[in-house]
């Protein structure tokens, strides 16, 4: 799939989420999502030694608390200078199967690319 302006407007936005709110080692990603109407949803990670939460699924919920509706892209980035990163495997399959249409921004910073979240989803091995 081709980068749209938005999708490089969608990156600049996670990056600058990463910039002003990835300081500490609690909080190293950040994920933005944009639905079909333009609105972006952000978030952070939060990392704690008893588990934590990824960025994309607090994004998914900032989602539902703001009713913002389906999701049609999403990205992470990593803090500190770091690339985009793709979800890991939870999140590739909470979003997945909450959003079987998402397009999800990976690569390299400098030349990212949009797949479809199936694309990614599947090494994912189903449950029984």
């Amino acid at each position: 799939m081709a980068m749209r302006d938005t999708d490089r407007a969608l990156v600049q936005a996670a990056s600058a989420v990463a910039k002003l709110r990835c300081r500490s080692a609690a909080h190293t990603l950040a994920s933005a999502a944009r639905t079909a109407d333009g609105r972006v949803v952000s978030a952070v990670n939060v990392v704690h030694d008893t588990g934590g939460a990824c960025a994309e699924v607090i994004a998914v919920g900032a989602a539902a608390t703001q009713a913002v509706g389906q999701l049609e892209t999403i990205v992470t980035v990593g803090d500190r200078g770091r690339t985009v990163v793709i979800p890991c495997e939870s999140c590739r399959r909470l979003l997945a199967d909450h959003f079987p249409a998402l397009r999800v921004i990976v690569g390299p910073a400098d030349d990212p690319q949009v797949v479809p979240i199936a694309d990614l989803s599947i090494s994912i091995p189903q449950t029984p």
